[in-house]
C-alpha cells in the first residue's frame, strides 16, 4: 500500500524533485530519497470491513440505516512529526505563511516556530491545525479525510467488539473523557489499546476532524430549514436521535456543529483514510 501511495501521491512533488542530468548521464536524486524517507513515516493503515452505519440524525428523507463500503484508515492519528515533514516542503502551510482565510490564529501555536516543535512532543497528535490543514496533508500524502459515516462506524468498536456501545459503561468512558480537560500537548498516539479493528485513539486522546464536518452544521439562521430536529440544539437534543441512549454521539455532532473550516483547537487533529482498491 505504501508503494502505491508513493507513486501516486503528490510527495514527490511536493519535496521538489529535480533530476540532474551531467557527463555520463549520472543522476541526482537526493529529494527522492527524501520523499521515501517520508512516505516511509506515513501511518500504517487498517482495513475497516463493510458494515451497516446508523446515522444519529437521519435527514427526514434518509434510511435510518445503511451499507458502508469497506475502507482503509490510518491506525492512529497524524503526529506533530508527521505534519512537521508536510510542513516543512509546503512552507504555504507554515504558521508564519498560512493565509488567515484557511486558519485562524491558534493555527499549530503550541509549536516554537515554523519548523520547530516544542521537546517530547513529535508523537503526540497534531492539534491546532484547521480542517483545511487537514485536508492539504491527506491530499498530499495520497490520503483522504474520513467522512463523518466511516469515523463514526469505527468510533462504535470496543476493544472486544465492533459494537462496542452496547457494552455496559461504554459510553460512560467516553463522556468522563469529555468532560476532562484537554493538555496543551496530548500524551503521545497509541496512548490506549486498540479497538476491535486495530485502530487506536478514537477516544480519549482528541477530537478529531472528518472531511464532511459541517453535514451537520446549523447555524442560527438556518436552524429553521435544516433536516435536523430542533432538539439537537436545546438540553433534550438526544431525545430525538436514533439512539437516545449514545449520548456521546450527541457530543460529537455538537462540537462539530460549532466548527468553521478555518477554526484549530488545543484538542482536535485529524487521521487519514483511503478507499479500498
Amino acid at each position: 500500500m505504501r508503494k502505491l501511495l508513493l507513486h501516486s501521491s503528490p510527495l514527490l512533488l511536493a519535496a521538489g524533485v529535480t533530476l540532474l542530468l551531467s557527463v555520463g548521464c549520472v543522476k541526482k536524486v537526493d529529494s527522492i530519497a527524501l520523499a521515501e524517507a517520508m512516505v516511509a513515516e506515513l501511518t500504517p493503515m487498517v482495513v475497516v470491513p463493510a458494515g451497516m452505519y446508523r446515522p444519529l440524525y437521519p435527514g427526514k428523507s434518509e434510511p435510518t440505516e445503511f451499507a458502508l463500503d469497506g475502507f482503509l484508515l490510518e491506525e492512529h492519528a497524524v503526529t506533530n512529526k508527521q505534519f512537521l515533514n508536510f510542513v516543512k516542503v509546503n512552507p504555504r502551510w507554515q504558521r508564519s505563511q498560512v493565509r488567515s482565510l484557511f486558519a485562524d490564529d491558534r493555527y499549530l501555536q503550541h509549536w516554537l516556530g515554523d519548523v520547530e516543535l516544542p521537546g517530547d512532543c513529535e508523537l503526540s497528535p497534531v492539534t491546532n491545525v484547521s480542517w483545511f490543514a487537514a485536508r492539504a496533508y491527506a491530499e498530499w500524502a495520497g490520503r483522504r479525510l474520513p467522512t463523518l459515516a466511516e469515523w463514526e462506524y469505527i468510533s462504535m468498536a470496543s476493544e472486544t467488539s465492533a459494537y462496542g456501545r452496547d457494552e455496559k459503561g461504554y459510553n460512560q468512558l467516553i463522556l468522563n473523557w469529555y468532560g476532562k480537560v484537554t493538555p496543551p500537548i496530548p500524551p503521545a498516539v497509541r496512548f490506549r489499546a486498540p479497538n476491535f479493528f486495530g485502530v487506536y485513539d478514537m477516544h480519549g486522546l482528541i477530537w478529531e476532524w472528518v472531511d464532511d464536518f459541517n453535514s451537520a452544521l446549523v447555524t442560527g439562521e438556518s436552524r429553521g430549514d435544516s433536516g435536523l430536529d430542533r432538539n439537537l440544539f436545546c438540553g433534550s437534543g438526544s431525545i430525538g436521535s436514533a439512539d437516545p441512549s449514545d449520548y456521546a454521539a450527541f457530543m460529537r455532532f455538537a462540537f462539530r456543529s460549532s466548527l468553521e473550516a478555518h477554526y484549530t483547537t488545543q484538542n482536535q487533529g485529524f487521521r487519514c483514510a483511503a478507499d479500498l482498491d
